[in-house]
């Protein structure tokens, strides 16, 4: 097939067949394990594209870091993890590892660019692009995201993507973004991921400029249950905003972007780390925080839905953090009475007063407005 024939098949994803597609995945995709060296030492082990394209991507991405507008990210991480932390998670990883070896019947896939045909560009980012692409064996529907490791090593944060990779290997939620595997060649990383058709929540809510009730309750739904399967596997998520959060195929919210999130046994970080409109008070007073950094997030990220903007915003940071650490913030005239009640209970300066996501699910503006629909499984059985 010429890429140009491949470009327009991938343009039309959302038909109904390659939407039933997109439910069934190859076993393939799943039989892998982390390997930690790969993360320290940056060694090849699959020849992929020439140099030449890889140079031109690279620069393309280097031009993008610079072009496009994004809300300010902060974090006092100096790009490595605590030795404790680091030995222990490679020790997990290297358990884990032998483990799924010693019990699988499969052989290890190795996958290279050759497998897929690229389509359209879905994103860009700090690091890389996000591009559409098709399994050339099975026609199975997903999302590579190319990251550049020459950006990754010069900014220092080889230990996010080793850490999200570890994280997102474990998680399985209906409103996380799958990852289903990963390979690399001497100068790129590629995530296989999950797609998902309806892109970024940001630039829906810019296009809308507010939400109703029905579909930010929906969004709370979801968004609170997904928290709530991170946080009993002791995942911290740390940067929730619409900018790390995409659309399924039935607009079901996908929570994505795992880089600045933690595998915390006891739920206590101290990084100073996440976006400023989104900060919790306790992160900008650089006290131990926990998992209810994510609940503040959950209150943020409703208000901005029902608003158009984020409560606390400001026309300089310092201001916006003097906002935060004083809960200072007021309602549009639009917004209802049943979400002013829950946003309030949320937005608490107090961790442990803050109202939890299994409450935030059941309170009666949620309860009554939400439609949440769980997307389709795909059973095995079926032809």
């Amino acid at each position: 097939m010429t890429s140009g024939n491949s470009k327009t098949v991938l343009k039309n994803v959302c038909d109904n067949k390659l939407a039933r597609l997109h439910c069934k995945m190859p076993q393939d995709f799943f039989t892998f394990s982390l390997c930690s060296s790969f993360f320290l030492h940056w060694k090849p082990s699959i020849a992929c594209c020439d140099s030449q394209s890889s140079a031109q991507e690279e620069t393309m991405a280097r031009s993008a870091v610079q072009q496009t507008p994004v809300r300010k990210q902060l974090n006092n991480d100096k790009g490595r993890l605590e030795p404790k932390e680091e030995n222990a998670s490679q020790e997990n990883a290297s358990q884990a590892n032998a483990k799924r070896d010693s019990g699988s019947l499969l052989p290890r896939k190795m996958w290279g660019t050759s497998d897929f045909e690229f389509g359209k560009p879905l994103g860009k980012g700090r690091f890389g692009a996000v591009y559409l692409a098709r399994e050339k064996k099975t026609h199975f529907i997903l999302a590579l995201k190319v990251i550049f490791k020459s950006l990754l090593e010069k900014s220092q944060l080889e230990h996010q993507l080793r850490r999200e990779i570890e994280i997102l290997s474990h998680l399985r939620h209906p409103n996380i973004l799958r990852m289903y595997n990963y390979f690399h060649d001497q100068t790129r990383v590629f995530l296989m991921l999950e797609y998902a058709p309806g892109g970024e929540l940001y630039k829906e809510l810019q296009k809308k400029t507010h939400f109703d009730d029905i579909r930010t309750a929906t969004y709370m739904e979801e968004i609170s249950d997904a928290l709530m399967y991170c946080h009993a596997l002791k995942v911290i998520h740390r940067d929730i905003k619409p900018e790390n959060l995409l659309l399924g195929l039935r607009g079901e919210l996908k929570l994505a972007d795992f880089g600045w999130s933690v595998h915390a046994p006891s739920l206590r970080r101290t990084t100073f780390c996440g976006t400023a409109d989104y900060l919790a008070p306790e992160m900008i007073e650089g006290s131990p925080h926990s998992e209810n950094v994510d609940v503040w997030c959950v209150g943020v990220l409703c208000y901005e839905c029902l608003a158009g903007y984020a409560p606390f915003e400001a026309p300089t940071q310092m201001e916006t953090f003097r906002r935060i650490k004083d809960v200072n913030f007021s309602f549009p005239s639009w917004v209802s009475d049943g979400a002013k009640d829950l946003i309030s209970k949320v937005l608490n300066r107090t961790p442990s007063l803050r109202l939890p996501l299994k409450e935030i699910i059941a309170h009666p503006w949620v309860k009554t407005n939400s439609r949440r629909i769980l997307p389709p499984v795909y059973n095995e059985t079926e032809e």
